[in-house]
C-alpha cells in the first residue's frame, strides 16, 4: 500500500515521504481498515518535529485519527463503543495505531479506541469527530463543568479544536466569544455560531471580553495556544472562572502565577484527554454516544474546509503547522 512515512524529524513538508509499504497485519485487539478519511491534527505536526509527548519509533505513518472501513480483525476484537462485535464492512472512527496511522491507504486501529461512525456525518466529517470533539466535551463538561448562561472564551476559534469548542459551547447554552487571527478566520468563527468574534490582529481580546461581559470576564476560557495568550487570558477571567489548558500551539509553555489565581479566585484546569482512554475508557465511550446523538440532532458538525487527495497530504499538514488553515483539512480516499 501507499502511505506517508516519517523517517527523520523536521518540518512536515521536509520529512514526510509517500512510499510503498507492506500492508498492516492486525495483532490481538486490533483491526485493519481501509482508510476513508483522515484529518490533519497538530499532534501530527509535533510528531514530525519530534516534539510530541508520544515519540514513535522511526519510520512511522502519521495520521492520529481517521474514519475507515473494517477489512480485517485481530484476535478477540470487541468494540468498547458498542454492544456488538466489530465486523468486516463496518464504518468506524477512532485513533490510528502507530506505526500505521491514517495517512495511508490502510491503517491499524486498536479496538479499545474504535467506535461506530455516526451515520449523520460524511467520511471526512466523521474522521474529524474523535479527537477534537472528545477533547472539547471532556474539557467543557468533565473538567470545567460549564453551565447554561455562562460565557465561554475560545482561542484559535477557527481551527480544528477551537471550532469544535464553539459548537459544543453553544450546545451547552453558553455565550461564546471566539478569538481568531484575520478576517477569513473571523468569518469562519461566526459561521460556526460564535456570538462575538474578536480578530486579535486588530482588537485587544481582554478589552472586548470585559466590554461584552460588563466587566465580569469569561467564566470559562478554552486555551489551546498557551504562552502570551494564557498570560493575557488571566486578565479577563471571571470570579470563580476556569482556564482550560488544552495545548501550547503558540510554542511557549507558560508558567502560571499561582498567587494571581488565589487573589482572583479562578481555577487553572489541565486536560490530557488521552489519559481517559487509559484510566476511564467507559467515559470515552459515553462521550462518543453523546457526540453521536448531537451529530444526529445537527447541533454539532465538524467543519471540513478542504478535502485532500493522498498526494496532497504533506502539503496540508505543513499548512496546518504554518497556521494558515481553518476548520479541518482532511485526506479523503
Amino acid at each position: 500500500m501507499k502511505a506517508w512515512r516519517i523517517g527523520s524529524l523536521g518540518e512536515p513538508k521536509d520529512v514526510m515521504r509517500l512510499e510503498e509499504v507492506p500492508d498492516p497485519t492486525p495483532g490481538a485487539g486490533q483491526l485493519v481498515v481501509k482508510v476513508l478519511a483522515s484529518p490533519a491534527n497538530f499532534p501530527d505536526v509535533l510528531m514530525a518535529r519530534g516534539l510530541y509527548q508520544v515519540k514513535p519509533e522511526l519510520p512511522f505513518t502519521a495520521g492520529v485519527e481517521l474514519c475507515g472501513e473494517v477489512v480485517a480483525l485481530g484476535e478477540g476484537v470487541v468494540s468498547t463503543g458498542s454492544t456488538s462485535e466489530l465486523k468486516v464492512g463496518d464504518r468506524v472512527i477512532g485513533g490510528g495505531s502507530l506505526p500505521y496511522g491514517g495517512f495511508g491507504e490502510l491503517a491499524l486501529m486498536d479496538a479499545a479506541t474504535t467506535f461506530p461512525a455516526p451515520e449523520a456525518l460524511t467520511d471526512a466529517e466523521a474522521s474529524s469527530l474523535y479527537i477534537g470533539y472528545q477533547t472539547g466535551w471532556f474539557a467543557l463538561h468533565r473538567r470545567a463543568h460549564i453551565q447554561p448562561g455562562e460565557t465561554l472564551l475560545v482561542h484559535a476559534a477557527a481551527g480544528g479544536v477551537g471550532s469544535a469548542a464553539i459548537q459544543l459551547g453553544k450546545a451547552a447554552g453558553a455565550t461564546v466569544i471566539g478569538v481568531v487571527g484575520g478576517p477569513e478566520k473571523a468569518a469562519v468563527a461566526k459561521q460556526l455560531g460564535a456570538d462575538v468574534v474578536i480578530d486579535r490582529h486588530t482588537e485587544d481580546f481582554v478589552k472586548v471580553v470585559k466590554e461584552v461581559t460588563g466587566g465580569k470576564g469569561a467564566d470559562v476560557i478554552y486555551d489551546p495556544v498557551g504562552g502570551d495568550t494564557y498570560d493575557r487570558s488571566t486578565k479577563c477571567v471571571a470570579f470563580e472562572g476556569r482556564i482550560l489548558i488544552i495545548g501550547f500551539a503558540g510554542g511557549r509553555i507558560q508558567e502560571a502565577a499561582l498567587n494571581h489565581s488565589l487573589i482572583k479566585n479562578y481555577s487553572i484546569v489541565g486536560l490530557h484527554w488521552g489519559l481517559y482512554n487509559a484510566l476511564a475508557p467507559d467515559l470515552v465511550a459515553q462521550c462518543h454516544r453523546e457526540l453521536t446523538r448531537m451529530a444526529d440532532e445537527g447541533s454539532i458538525k465538524p467543519l471540513v474546509s478542504e478535502e485532500l487527495s493522498l498526494d496532497e497530504v504533506a502539503d496540508g499538514v505543513q499548512r496546518l503547522a504554518d497556521g494558515t488553515t481553518v476548520g479541518r483539512v482532511v485526506y479523503v480516499a
